[in-house]
């Protein structure tokens, strides 16, 4: 079942959103070379907790950060590690997302360390273009296959791989609620968008193919072949005047 939220509940996940994406305009500013992944928890961590929240990550399931930091062809739920120093020319995804008053927020971002290739910077934006074509589909009256059938063209369209094991979600008290939102385009139960859904809408693109791979710790996915990975993901509410950025200023 999908969860409704009143005008109330949804101005409290903004409020929570808002938090977050100060978080994440932090934590962007210390993304360089030599700073370790880490570090980059560590301060997220701190401005999450100071702010009166909860690191929703932190826990979850057993995972021990409060971000997930994913290198290069790492395309999510990397392990934060005061081993993984950020190197000149590395892109690094970051997704996290903070618990305020009992609502949740999730976004992420890949952004580039340092100069990085013009494939990479291209990757990124494409990734972001993708998500803000599902969005702009998340819209009362339309069906969740809008979202996404909106999404995989964007990325296809450049040639580029979409991850298909791993997808977006409905978010509210609990960060993982129905539906599930595929970046690609889907058959079977199709339901249509209603005024109070929220979703966490993320795109996860690669330069190669679509395949991908868990890793030994049970947490990273990384690109089956070796390809670099970029993910875009914002909490959107749908609204009577359209989709609504929660994890916005």
């Amino acid at each position: 079942m999908i969860n409704i939220k009143t005008a109330h509940e949804i101005a409290l996940m903004r409020d929570s959103g808002r938090l977050l994406y100060a978080c994440m305009e932090e934590l962007l500013r210390h993304v360089k070379p030599g700073v370790t992944t880490k570090e980059l928890d560590r301060i997220a961590e701190q401005y999450i907790t100071d702010a009166g929240a909860v690191p929703s990550f932190k826990g979850y399931n057993g995972f021990p950060g409060s971000i997930c930091s994913s290198l290069n062809d790492g395309v999510v739920h990397g392990i934060p590690s005061d081993k993984e120093v950020l190197r000149d020319g590395d892109i690094l995804s970051i997704d996290m997302g903070a618990i305020l008053a009992g609502w949740q927020s999730d976004m992420a971002r890949t952004v580039g360390v340092g100069e990085i290739t013009k494939e990479a910077e291209h990757l990124i934006k494409i990734t972001r273009e993708s998500f803000y074509a599902g969005m702009n589909k998340a819209c009362v009256g339309n069906r969740l296959n809008d979202i996404s059938s909106s999404i995989e063209q964007v990325i296809r369209a450049h040639r580029m791989g979409v991850v298909k094991e791993l997808v977006g979600h409905g978010i509210g008290r609990e960060m993982h609620e129905a539906p599930d939102i595929p970046n690609f385009s889907f058959k079977g139960a199709n339901p249509r968008l209603r005024e109070g859904m929220v979703f966490a809408i993320e795109p996860m693109v690669t330069l190669g193919k679509d395949n991908v791979r868990w890793m030994d710790d049970g947490w990273l996915v990384k690109t089956a072949d070796g390809s670099l990975a970029a993910h875009y993901e914002n909490t959107v509410a749908i609204t009577a005047n359209g989709p609504e950025l929660l994890t916005a200023p």
